[in-house]
């Protein structure tokens, strides 16, 4: 491996540590993760994936596959019923939402030759396990979590008590749907952002919970990998996320956008008024900051080799014409690859299939396992 492509701050690209988070570098080594690792992540159904599914989840699990051994098991999902705690009245556009995400993980490298690629819903041992996993769920655990308070636009747990009224019990509880996910494949190793972490520490004490009431080490106590790359902002507002959802489509980058599409997005940017230096200030220089970071994630580099790289420019056209190059170079191929794999649905259908099956072989033992630990055999 090229040291050049480590991140000073972090060493060696993945170290196995006795702790429950992992810091990953950016790139993985063959002998990174153990030999027998059972390796699980999921990502939810918005359609066409953006800049930051790319690098925020998908990239990682293409080099899983790459470095895939003999003995490990590689797990990627659709998580099609966590998507519905959000309203999806438009089953045309769900269906539609569902088979992007499947076209969208394919054409960012993931290899179903080895991994199971699927749909959470094709799996109903997914729901039973969540059933069985609430009664080791505490309440207040859940009530910290900051995610369902964002969905339903709660900025404290007492701010709103009528908005609190409407939340649905899928929205408050669907982290214990995520730790079911997790366990029903005895996961040892679970990649995420870091916006997630809370959701696997609530994995990890359901997991103990469990295994100390039937005094058992039936489920591993799974690890969370966190990988350097930051989150990817809106490129027209670097106070928030990049998102699908997002009302201003200029700020998203998508897979699939075409050359001419990402430069426009690229050259509408926000910036700063400080063109004659580039470097990285999260706090004062957002926008610049962002785009910063966004070369970071592609190249594998960290922040303060991408500012040595980028030192010469003076001024924001080269600038953004220099990050927009590099967009477009590592979009082109799962951009090409999307537009194939959407035009065949076959394909796809065979795809979900295979995936669904061998998951199925995984988890219907499990959860009989799970059943019989717990006197319903």
């Amino acid at each position: 491996m090229n040291s050049n492509l480590r991140s000073p701050h972090l060493g060696r690209s993945l170290r196995y540590l006795s702790s429950s988070i992992q810091n990953t570098g950016f790139r993985l080594h063959a002998d990174d993760l153990p030999a027998e690792a059972i390796i699980f992540s999921m990502i939810q159904p918005t359609g066409k994936f953006h800049l930051g599914n790319y690098l925020g989840a998908t990239r990682i699990w293409k080099d899983m596959c790459s470095l895939k051994k003999a003995d490990q098991q590689l797990f990627f999902g659709v998580a099609d019923l966590h998507a519905i705690t959000v309203p999806k009245p438009n089953p045309k556009e769900f269906y539609r939402y569902r088979r992007e995400a499947i076209a969208s993980i394919l054409a960012s490298g993931i290899d179903p030759s080895k991994s199971s690629v699927f749909y959470q819903s094709s799996l109903p041992e997914h729901s039973q396990l969540y059933w069985l996993l609430c009664n080791f769920s505490p309440l207040g655990s859940l009530n910290r979590m900051a995610q369902w308070k964002s969905k339903a636009n709660i900025q404290e747990v007492l701010d709103d008590q009528e908005k609190i009224a409407n939340v649905n019990l899928g929205l408050f509880a669907y982290p214990v749907l995520q730790a079911a996910d997790i366990l029903l494949y005895k996961a040892t190793h679970v990649p995420v952002g870091d916006d997630q972490s809370p959701h696997l520490e609530l994995t990890r004490t359901i997991a103990t919970r469990f295994n100390k009431m039937y005094k058992t080490k039936y489920f591993p106590i799974p690890k969370t990998l966190l990988a350097p790359t930051q989150k990817i902002l809106s490129l027209t507002n670097p106070a928030k996320k990049m998102s699908k959802s997002d009302p201003d489509q200029i700020g998203v980058l998508y897979l699939n956008d075409s050359p001419e599409l990402i430069s426009k997005k690229i050259k509408r940017a926000i910036t700063d008024f400080t063109s004659d230096h580039m470097y990285y200030d999260e706090e004062n220089r957002p926008g610049v900051s962002n785009l910063i970071t966004i070369i970071s994630g592609i190249q594998r580099k960290s922040i303060q080799e991408v500012e040595k790289d980028i030192e010469h420019f003076k001024n924001f056209k080269d600038f953004k014409n220099y990050v927009t190059e590099i967009i477009i170079e590592e979009l082109k191929e799962p951009r090409l690859e999307f537009e194939k794999l959407i035009n065949e649905p076959q394909y796809l259908d065979s795809v979900i299939e295979e995936g669904r099956v061998k998951a199925h072989e995984v988890v219907s033992k499990n959860i009989s396992e799970i059943m019989e630990i717990m006197g319903y055999s």
